[in-house]
């Protein structure tokens, strides 16, 4: 669960270890300057609702709507708070010291057929975003795998599911590199998602 105060979390990996894939200049500018901002977003809107700062932040967002908070500070608390858990997970399923999750494996089978066949949804599901948002593998409350995409920095805790792989695909992600080219952004990120 993820307490306030928020922080940047650190990485058991550095800026160029997912290199050539995505590229370190990405990487720290991505993590440091965009991250870091939902970071200080996040922390600056629950200063001033001291009764919800014992909360996760996950179920916060969860429990969006029925929060006492000004309309504003939704909004705020959606974006940013999203944001931060989103690129949260997003870090993790790239770590280079991942190794495939066996069991994970088996879930994905059962519930696509295939690995290739979980792929291509997912990648689909990126691919097909329009504007910015990330792509998701995420259990839902019966406990059922669903690929689908978000829009912007909303995350599947505002559904109520559990995210377990995520893929960015806002520009920042990946323009410094593939400039326009999400697609290939796409194909080649899969060679450090190595869960699956």
């Amino acid at each position: 669960m993820t307490m306030y105060p928020f922080s940047l979390p650190e990485l058991d990996y550095n800026d160029t270890a997912l290199e050539p894939y995505i590229d370190a200049q990405t990487m720290g500018i991505h993590r440091t300057k965009h991250h870091q901002n939902y970071v200080n977003k996040t922390n600056e809107v629950l200063a001033n609702y001291p009764q919800l700062q014992k909360e996760p932040l996950e179920k916060l967002l969860a429990n969006l709507e029925g929060l006492k908070m000004e309309d504003k500070d939704k909004t705020a608390l959606r974006n940013n708070g999203g944001g931060h858990l989103n690129h949260s997970l997003y870090w993790k399923v790239m770590d280079p010291k991942n190794k495939v999750d066996e069991q994970l494996v088996e879930r994905i089978k059962k519930t696509f057929g295939s690995v290739e066949d979980f792929k291509k949804k997912f990648s689909g599901a990126a691919a097909s975003r329009f504007g910015s948002g990330w792509a998701w593998l995420a259990e839902d409350y019966n406990g059922e795998l669903a690929v689908y995409s978000t829009a912007n920095q909303d995350s599947p805790y505002l559904k109520n599911h559990t995210p377990v792989i995520c893929l960015d695909v806002w520009e920042h992600a990946y323009y410094l590199k593939y400039k326009n080219r999400r697609p290939e952004y796409i194909e080649a990120w899969w060679n450090i998602m190595k869960l699956v």
